[in-house]
């Protein structure tokens, strides 16, 4: 059975810990954040985060259930970052892309933590916010509801999955992502017109392509497949990233 996630009031530690800090649920969870960028997810446990954080480990389970619980919360900070400073321009199309863009942005910044919390739903106050926010952007460009939730979902989807896809390859370890950028000059980019046609006529566009993230064009393919049944015509052909 879960443990009981002490109240708020009651868990506030008042002396600082061995490190000088006073634990608070986000400094535990910003903690989190930098043993996953050193470490890894391998490298996050119990034991190791009450040695950063110079606390006894038991003291996790007075601000959360448990790693899991923890794990939601450091993806909540993610989204929060993401969201941080931005503001409503009133262009739906300009906003939408703009909140994808730094949703996956706040992501690659962390890509361990990424990997780890892109296909979790926490229910937490950041994600909360967050939906609410591009299902308003979609309500206001005039989208019905049943609509707008058809987007916002494939928004949000394709959003995370690209978010996860680059963090895990960013996540390599740098001789084996150089080792995978590679093959497409090294192997594609070689192959004969006479054995494989179609991949020698796009060898070019291929290397310049295949090593930066496709998000940017399949977000800006998504925007106007919406706009065009906003407006109730066809897609217009996608723009460039």
């Amino acid at each position: 059975m879960p443990k009981r996630v002490v109240a708020e009031s009651e868990r506030r530690r008042r002396r600082p810990t061995k490190q000088g800090a006073v634990l608070s649920e986000r400094h535990i969870v910003l903690t989190a954040l930098r043993m996953l960028r050193e470490h890894g997810s391998q490298g996050l446990t119990v034991r190791r985060l009450g040695l950063a954080l110079g606390a006894d480990p038991s003291t996790l389970y007075r601000y959360f259930r448990g790693m899991d619980d923890l794990v939601l919360a450091v993806g909540d900070e993610l989204i929060g970052r993401a969201f941080d400073g931005w503001t409503a321009t009133g262009d739906w199309q300009t906003d939408l892309r703009a909140l994808g863009l730094r949703i996956h942005r706040s992501y690659l910044a962390h890509p361990q933590a990424a990997v780890l919390t892109a296909s979790r739903v926490s229910g937490r106050a950041h994600e909360i916010a967050a939906d609410e926010a591009v299902l308003d952007v979609l309500h206001r460009a005039g989208f019905p509801v049943a609509e707008a939730v058809r987007i916002y979902h494939c928004f949000i989807d394709q959003t995370l999955a690209f978010a996860a896809l680059d963090a895990a390859a960013l996540a390599l370890p740098a001789a084996a992502r150089e080792a995978d950028e590679a093959v497409w000059q090294a192997t594609y980019a070689r192959l004969p017109e006479s054995t494989h046609p179609r991949i020698a006529a796009a060898a070019g566009h291929l290397v310049a392509e295949m090593n930066v993230s496709a998000y940017p064009a399949a977000l800006d393919m998504l925007i106007d497949s919406a706009a065009a049944r906003l407006g109730g015509g066809e897609p217009p052909p996608g723009r460039a990233a």
